[in-house]
């Protein structure tokens, strides 16, 4: 009784759920978990990009399903979301290879720029995610028909720890959709600082505290 209630609600937006445990995460030093990630994207297309149809932040959960699943039913996952319609992607990829359940070890980030037909994969702990990343461009190629897409490495800040891969992966998305705003494209994006980084918890536990969740 005493556990459950102590893992409560913290805040219901959309299709996220976040409880006590997955904001404690964000007091560090946690390593942030599909529903945190999941609702700083949900937050993004909402809040910040609320009528620009050119961005898709693409779940965890659907992106882990995306890599598991056949060819065929790709389809099933990036359809409903008007994928073919996009200029920007967003892919929150994590190195998790069992298909029915959350896990892993590692974030990076995957973004497909269709003005430049190019995949980029920014990935905070130099290459550890770049074998996952090359299969799910090559899934993504058929899916989104961008055969002639490349993959190119971001430029990514290197994480001090072994546990902010995710917080990493957050601020780039922050600094790539500055630099879409600005150029229209993601070549030349910088990347974050660590006082950016570092700051981004916080930052975080005030946007659901704003939007009316609990922190305790």
């Amino acid at each position: 009784m005493s556990s459950q209630r102590s893992d409560d609600v913290a805040l219901s937006y959309h299709e996220s759920c976040l409880r006590s445990s997955d904001v404690e995460l964000l007091k560090g030093p946690y390593w942030l978990n599909d529903q945190i990630i999941s609702f700083y994207f949900e937050y993004l297309e909402n809040e910040i990009f609320e009528n620009d149809a050119d961005l898709l932040f693409v779940s965890p959960e659907v992106t882990q399903c995306i890599r598991m699943v056949s060819a065929e039913e790709v389809g099933i996952f990036l359809d409903p979301l008007r994928a073919q319609e996009r200029s920007f992607l967003f892919f929150a990829l994590n190195d998790n290879i069992v298909a029915d359940q959350a896990g892993g070890s590692h974030w990076s980030l995957l973004v497909f720029s269709r003005p430049e037909k190019t995949f980029y994969h920014f990935d905070s702990s130099r290459t550890a995610n770049s074998e996952h990343a090359r299969h799910l461009v090559g899934i993504l190629k058929r899916a989104l028909h961008c055969p002639e897409a490349q993959l190119r490495t971001g430029e990514c800040l290197q994480q001090s720890n072994g546990y902010d891969c995710g917080v990493h992966v957050l601020c780039t998305v922050d600094a790539v959709t500055r630099q879409i705003r600005k150029q229209g494209k993601i070549e030349g994006v910088r990347s974050a600082r660590y006082d950016v980084i570092r700051a981004k918890r916080e930052d975080i536990l005030g946007i659901i505290e704003n939007l009316g969740g609990k922190i305790k």
